[in-house]
């Protein structure tokens, strides 16, 4: 009997082992027997609201081995990083725009569209003017990092924008036929 309590015990830590590692890579969990939406939540530190708002699910039931989007949820440094393009992009603009703009990069993070993590998405080629014009190493205010915060936390019930550019200072017939979700001060936000 005590032996199989220290095989179950084992096999319960390889597998939130695996789950974190999941988490980590994927930003995804499958669920298991005898989850709900509530343990999945509790595990991540969301709420219940959340992980239904980021899966489009209007039910209490879940089964196993659905596979369930989470929040993308970054080490301090890529927090830093995001808090960093935050204050470059959206200096000037509103609280709300600057929550706005880490969510872009956090649905991107989400998105099969692009890389799977902050610095991948911030560093993808030529899509933020401040990398490359260097302004991202700047550091970045109270404001922009309490925007990052929030961003984070509001994954999920976002319009899913994956672009914004302030139609006053660039153009592009790309985004000029993506369907707008928003527009919050100087910049326009789309999916």
């Amino acid at each position: 009997m005590l032996k199989r309590m220290m095989v179950a015990a084992i096999a319960i830590a390889c597998s939130l082992t695996f789950t974190s590692q999941v988490f980590a890579q994927n930003h995804a969990h499958t669920v298991q027997k005898g989850e709900s939406l509530y343990i999945i939540a509790n595990q991540y530190g969301i709420s219940v609201d959340q992980l239904k708002a980021m899966n489009n699910i209007n039910r209490n039931e879940i089964y196993p081995g659905e596979q369930l989007e989470l929040p993308v949820r970054p080490d301090v440094s890529g927090k830093d990083l995001l808090a960093r393009l935050v204050e470059a992009e959206a200096k000037g603009e509103s609280y709300a725009g600057k929550v706005a703009v880490a969510t872009v990069v956090l649905n991107r993070v989400t998105s099969d569209k692009y890389p799977d993590s902050i610095y991948g998405v911030i560093y993808d080629g030529y899509q933020f003017s401040p990398v490359l014009n260097g302004t991202i190493n700047q550091p970045a205010g109270e404001e922009s990092k309490r925007a990052v915060e929030e961003a984070l936390d509001y994954q999920g019930y976002d319009h899913e924008s994956l672009f914004f550019y302030n139609p006053d200072k660039a153009t592009s017939e790309f985004l000029s036929n993506q369907e707008v979700t928003t527009v919050i001060g100087n910049h326009v936000f789309l999916r």
